[in-house]
């Protein structure tokens, strides 16, 4: 088969972390027959460095040709410690997900067997944890209206949705329940939220056409809640925009490390993948910075968007032997040895073009 995919490596710790994907998906094609045609993309303050534009029309049109998009991280410490910056690395963000279409973002969160005692939650409590978030991209305060009043003493942001944008995330949400453990989790503020009581209704009007999926219905702050005492009773969490960008990073620290997790945005005209950390700039062209995230994603991205499903679980066990092995970085090396983040990404396509049942001597 013939992978054509855009490559948008960003900023920070990116364009490291996105190379040693590369390495393990030109390892499995290698492997299976594939052919990957690469296209690189500028995005973020390299792209506002370049052309003066976060998500320039020349990296819109590279993604909008791609069957897939494999992308890195956004952001930058001289923006951060701007306010008042005209032109910001995020908005690339927000502007690619606006026009690719990138309506639903994808978050799973499981647990490693060999790092179950990494995580800073009890064993007991994350045990058996396989839930996916799925929160909206493309609507809700990120893109409502926003301004300032009163000289400037008063600012305000605006949460608004459509019905249509709701029932579209929500049939994806029933959907992948569908192929689960057939559990929905609508997670909203509809005691308090007018936009909020459209999403609750909207999903409520959806359940006879999926009667064999279990709904709930849970404000957000008892969620939150729940995500640390007992995750392993959600199977599949749907919600807005804002509500889903904190849940998934809470639910992050189930796993032990931001390191480990990917995900993917499913979108009208492509699908992004990427991990879910962000640009780590502080160990940006250190070799330092945890790939597998990233790799994993590349996992996604075999599967989700190609169908290619023995390919992504390939990489899923090079990934787990990596870390029963302790190949791993040096946020997950504790007192052995940690590995650089190219000898990392250079282990998993050793093993990945090995024979089966061979087991390839660790770097050195």
């Amino acid at each position: 088969m013939e992978l054509n995919i855009a490559l948008l490596p960003g900023d920070g710790i990116g364009p490291e972390v996105v190379g040693q994907a590369v390495k393990v998906v030109d390892a499995v094609a290698e492997k299976f027959g594939h052919r990957v045609n690469w296209t690189f993309g500028l995005t973020g303050a390299a792209a506002i460095d370049a052309v003066g534009d976060p998500y320039p029309e020349s990296t819109h049109e590279i993604c909008l040709a791609a069957d897939a998009v494999l992308f890195g991280a956004i952001g930058h410490p001289r923006y951060d410690n701007d306010p008042k910056a005209p032109v910001r690395p995020e908005q690339g963000l927000l502007k690619m997900r606006k026009q690719l279409g990138l309506f639903a973002n994808v978050r799973p969160t499981f647990t490693f067997p060999s790092l179950i005692d990494n995580s800073p939650l009890k064993r007991e409590r994350i045990e058996g944890t396989d839930l996916i978030i799925l929160r909206e991209l493309t609507g809700g305060i990120y893109f409502g209206e926003r301004g300032r009043k009163d000289n400037g003493e008063t600012a305000f942001d605006t949460c608004t949705y459509t019905r249509d944008e709701v029932k579209r995330l929500a049939k994806l949400g029933f959907e992948m329940a569908m192929n689960r453990r057939k559990k929905l989790c609508c997670v909203d503020k509809a005691n308090v939220l007018e936009s909020s009581r459209l999403w609750r209704e909207t999903v409520q009007d959806m359940e006879k056409d999926f009667p064999e999926v279990e709904v709930s219905y849970e404000f957000v702050d008892a969620v939150a809640m729940r995500l640390v005492q007992w995750p392993s009773s959600y199977d599949v969490l749907i919600t807005e925009n804002l509500f889903g960008d904190i849940l998934t990073d809470e639910a992050s620290v189930i796993s032990g490390s931001m390191g480990l997790m990917p995900s993917a945005s499913i979108g009208v005209h492509t699908s992004l993948f990427e991990p879910i950390h962000g640009s780590y700039p502080q160990a940006a062209g250190k070799d330092i910075a945890n790939p597998l995230a990233t790799v994993l994603s590349a996992a996604m991205l075999f599967e989700d968007a190609f169908g290619l499903k023995e390919e992504a679980e390939l990489i899923r066990a090079v990934v787990n032997k990596s870390l029963a092995e302790g190949i791993v970085t040096e946020d997950l090396a504790a007192n052995n040895k940690a590995y650089k983040t190219s000898e990392v990404g250079d282990w998993l396509a050793a093993q990945v073009k090995l024979p089966e049942g061979i087991t390839a001597t660790p770097a050195q």
